[in-house]
């Protein structure tokens, strides 16, 4: 099931909230406001959901961009748009290279901020079918492999070095080797932890 695209507003001033709330809704938005972004943490969207975020920068207890380090940190990567009181350049680079995709100033002209969440909703529901087509196709290399080439790639992933596999599977040194050859080349990346990136995408 595809939940509706979202558009979450954090703040801690109501009238800001229940003013942008009014606005996107009456263009036909879905949107769920909060009072800060420790209470927005503690309902975390799902990574893979259609959304974006009109995020305050100066906030009590997690400032706007401390969240969206947060968010990096947890590798969810909903696009922001920044919210502040205050024209501030050093801080709007910084969190545009940090990911977000603008830094507006309030009051905020009600079009401009509609065409942003836009361009905002448009942007996640691309990355979503990115990361889709992506997954789809990490499953389709995974499942080429063998039962005893997974067997050796859940060992791998645990950390297990080519000698304590060998060991646990009871064959020889240079199979473990040559199975882990044959499970990089079949998955087409270059590394482990690649491979561990692929894997956690699967699942």
């Amino acid at each position: 099931m595809i939940s509706q695209p979202t558009v979450y507003i954090i703040d801690d001033d109501a009238a800001v909230r229940d003013g942008l709330s009014l606005q996107l809704e009456s263009a036909g938005l879905y949107v769920k406001s909060f009072d800060s972004s420790v209470a927005f943490l503690s309902s975390l969207p799902r990574p893979k959901s259609i959304a974006c975020l009109i995020l305050d920068v100066r906030m009590p207890e997690m400032t706007g961009p401390e969240l969206q380090a947060e968010l990096v940190h947890r590798e969810i990567n909903h696009p922001i748009i920044f919210l502040s009181g205050h024209g501030n350049i050093p801080l709007a680079v910084k969190s545009i290279q940090a990911g977000a995709i603008d830094f507006l100033t309030k009051p905020v002209d009600a079009q401009l901020l509609l065409d942003k969440v836009q361009e905002a909703l448009a942007l996640s529901a691309s990355m979503q079918k990115q990361n889709s087509m992506y997954r789809a196709s990490n499953e389709h290399l995974l499942e080429t492999l063998t039962k005893r080439e997974r067997e050796i790639l859940k060992l791998a992933l645990e950390g297990r070095s080519n000698k304590e596999i060998a060991r646990l599977l009871n064959i020889s040194f240079r199979t473990v080797e040559h199975h882990r050859s044959h499970i990089l080349l079949k998955t087409g990346v270059e590394n482990l932890l690649k491979l561990s990136w692929m894997v956690k995408g699967y699942n």
